[in-house]
């Protein structure tokens, strides 16, 4: 009965092992080995990476995000002890921290240090916190169960995004080109939507993978990408991030990738190409379906082309083509 088990716990020990040794991977996709290790082998030979945020980009969760963080007001009880208002985030209000605040964690201290005056909520029947420690750990419980609520909801609501598996399944078939998730949300939540969205085959092909927890500074801040650079070995130029955000592009740029943009509705209204983005769609299945060839084999990424859909978005629209590619 041991050596029949051995082996099993031989490679559940390796993946935890590696998992804590080297940032970017998890146990989550080493558990995989023979997947994961035929593109493992061939890092050497990559020339460019396709980066892929998690969020409004694999699949639109934005609109599950905001529905569980609402639960979790609810569930605890949350109350602005000077208006005596429920806490509630509208969908409007969801839209601008999209846009402006990255990570869960740091949203809630947005809205309760900015939006409501520094005034915190009380919690159920309980005093609202009063010192910077009871202030995080309210943060940290409010975060685990709108971590394990958005989970449920993803489990029955996950699809990808049009496009996104073609252009996906292109880029792990290239020997040339590593692929990565990199994701402000927590882990274990990017774990469910790959999980549920890709498949696990897929999912445990990806040759970096870097969540929330895996860096000390989240987007706009360009830590993510330029940490997944350096795990792959790649210079950031050689480099396309798909992101749907305004702080996501960002993020991107200023570690010194290239950057498209598949827009949601809460973003479509913002400044992509000002900003820097090489070109803006709704999703990847546009024009035809986005190839990797698209990407990678002009001087830089869909160079001057932009979307028109009444006015298109990112941009006023006046000068935009109908098309992606020449």
């Amino acid at each position: 009965a041991k050596r029949k088990y051995l082996p099993m716990l031989l490679t559940t020990f390796t993946a935890l092992a590696l998992a804590a040794l080297v940032p970017g991977m998890s146990a989550f996709s080493l558990t995989r080995a023979p997947v994961f290790g035929s593109r493992l082998s061939s890092l050497g030979a990559h020339t460019k990476g396709l980066l892929f945020d998690c969020d409004g980009v694999i699949i639109e969760t934005e609109s599950i995000h905001l529905l569980a963080y609402n639960e979790a007001w609810k569930r605890n009880g949350l109350v602005n002890p000077e208006t005596k208002e429920d806490v509630f985030w509208s969908v409007e209000y969801y839209d601008m921290l999209q846009n402006k605040v990255g990570g869960g964690k740091n949203k809630m201290r947005y809205f309760f240090d900015e939006t409501s005056g520094g005034v915190w909520p009380t919690v159920g029947s309980g005093p609202a916190p009063a010192t910077d420690d009871e202030k995080t750990a309210l943060v940290d419980k409010l975060q685990d169960m709108k971590t394990e609520i958005y989970q449920d909801m993803v489990k029955s609501e996950a699809e990808a995004r049009p496009g996104l598996l073609n252009l996906l399944d292109q880029a792990l078939n290239d020997p040339t080109c590593a692929v990565g998730v990199c994701s402000a949300a927590t882990k274990s939540a990017v774990e469910t939507v790959l999980s549920c969205a890709l498949g696990d085959e897929r999912s445990s092909k990806l040759d970096v993978f870097l969540a929330g927890d895996d860096v000390s500074a989240k987007k706009p801040d360009p830590l993510i990408y330029t940490t997944a650079c350096e795990r792959l070995g790649l210079d950031p130029s050689s480099c396309v991030v798909v992101e749907d955000s305004l702080i996501g592009l960002k993020a991107a740029k200023a570690a010194g990738c290239n950057c498209i943009i598949t827009y949601t509705d809460s973003t479509k209204q913002e400044k992509f190409y000002e900003t820097g983005a090489s070109a803006v769609m709704e999703d990847l299945s546009k024009f035809g379906g986005i190839n990797l060839t698209d990407l990678f084999d002009v001087d830089e990424v869909c160079k001057g082309k932009k979307e028109a859909a009444d006015g298109g978005a990112g941009g006023s629209g006046a000068d935009d083509e109908s098309k992606l590619r020449d």
